[in-house]
């Protein structure tokens, strides 16, 4: 089987209002860690549905010259693309930054081009569900979806908290709730014991950019979080619970309520399948929760090297030995276990990471591993990193993920939290 030839792509800049222009001469360049190369052909694609285009203030474009084969830098601002859900970049846009640029907010940055009258992306699609595409969704549907179970559930603040997050701040996990499918939301934890660099519902204010939501604030109760997994369970066939959420702590904090809550739910013979996002760092946590009726966990991490995971999480009375016990627990209690792999393009597809990474795979032995983008600034964890671990060369995704696949073949691949189905006979 032959894959079809990708054309060149050429550079996006952008004006100063914001136009966006595709450059005749210069091609696009994308930059893995310190590196600034052409895309490789497996590892681009046209622009998928539902991504955002944005200039970058403060940061210059820079293309290619076909001709010296030399980078040039451009006075017009950089562009980047932030990819759908269930895509994985491959490469962050190429760029200068000017003195006094800002912290760009949290997002994925990947290197967008044009070429054959269409956007072109440094991405691979790693997950085929179309659980958060909601591009023949009306905003209607979804609003009337969010109010019908405002009016359904007055008192229950979980409800209007999550109302507000499809509503105000477009959370898909939220939205989905509103329409009744696929994956519903449990945020529970109002503290948590990292203060991870990305966090997007808490920023201390000399952090340089503000959190993209606010965080939960209040402790829902019990009969709180099994209405909503009922009212959802009611409408999906399929329904994935899941608490540990974009506008909440660390869930294990709260493990005995979850616990409560779960079987609450398991108790009405509720279905499906519950699931745990967590950092995994309170390995003790995971029997109560196995016990109650939680099926499944997924593990969060940067990066399967100590030095760099903490630089990025900034633990509080944890660290990375304690995530490998909470997913060693979680199989000796026979949950599915998933990683939630955040990807950076010239850091994660390193030999280095590679090889911690295998090598904590092969001693915990999740099923699946989810890999997701690294909302962040690309310059602000490159000086994180560099300062973490000694920067090396990028193998590239396309390697990084054939070899990983060679090295780990039991594991399955993803995006989204996988359902289950009903795993408790």
């Amino acid at each position: 089987m032959t894959t079809a030839k990708k054309p060149p792509i050429h550079l996006l800049f952008a004006d100063e209002t914001g136009n966006i222009y595709d450059h005749p001469d210069l091609l696009m360049l994308c930059r893995r860690g310190d590196e600034f190369a052409l895309p490789r052909p497996d590892e681009i694609i046209p622009l998928p549905e539902e991504c955002e285009v944005f200039y970058l203030p403060g940061r210059r474009a820079v293309g290619l010259d076909q001709e010296t084969g030399e980078a040039e830098v451009l006075e017009e601002r950089a562009v980047a693309a932030f990819v759908t859900p269930g895509y994985t970049l491959t490469g962050h846009a190429a760029y200068r930054s000017e003195p006094g640029a800002p912290v760009l907010p949290l997002f994925a940055y990947g290197a967008v081009g044009f070429a054959e009258d269409r956007l072109w992306v440094c991405a691979k699609r790693v997950d085929e569900d179309p659980r958060q595409v909601f591009t023949r969704i009306s905003p209607q549907r979804i609003s009337e979806g969010a109010h019908r179970l405002m009016r359904r559930f007055p008192k229950n603040r979980l409800i209007t908290h999550l109302s507000v997050c499809a509503l105000t701040y477009g959370c898909p996990a939220a939205k989905n709730l509103a329409l009744g499918r696929f994956e519903a939301p449990l945020p529970t934890s109002r503290v948590c014991n990292a203060r991870c660099v990305g966090c997007i519902s808490l920023q201390p204010e000399d952090s340089g950019f503000p959190a993209t939501q606010n965080r939960i604030a209040f402790t829902p109760t019990a009969e709180e979080i099994a209405e909503v997994m009922t009212a959802h369970a009611e409408r999906e066939k399929r329904p994935v619970l899941s608490f540990g959420q974009g506008c909440e702590g660390e869930p294990l904090t709260e493990a005995a309520l979850i616990a409560s809550a779960v079987a609450r739910f398991r108790g009405q013979n509720g279905p499906g399948t519950v699931n745990v996002n967590t950092n995994g760092s309170l390995p003790g946590a995971v029997p109560e929760l196995a016990r109650a009726g939680v099926d499944s966990l997924r593990v969060s991490l940067n990066s399967a090297r100590p030095d760099l995971y903490e630089a990025y999480y900034r633990p509080k009375g944890f660290g990375l030995p304690d995530v490998r016990a909470t997913i060693a627990a979680a199989k000796a209690a026979g949950l599915f276990v998933s990683l939630n792999y955040l990807f950076f393009p010239g850091v994660s597809d390193t030999e280095a990471e590679l090889d911690a990474l295998v090598d904590l795979l092969t001693e915990t032995r999740p099923d699946f591993i989810q890999l997701r983008n690294l909302n962040i600034d690309p310059e602000l964890y490159l000086g994180l990193a560099s300062r973490a671990v000694t920067p090396s060369p990028s193998m590239g995704y396309g390697n990084f993920r054939k070899r990983l696949k060679k090295l780990c073949p039991w594991l399955g691949y993803g995006y989204f939290n996988p359902y289950l189905g009903d795993r408790r006979g």
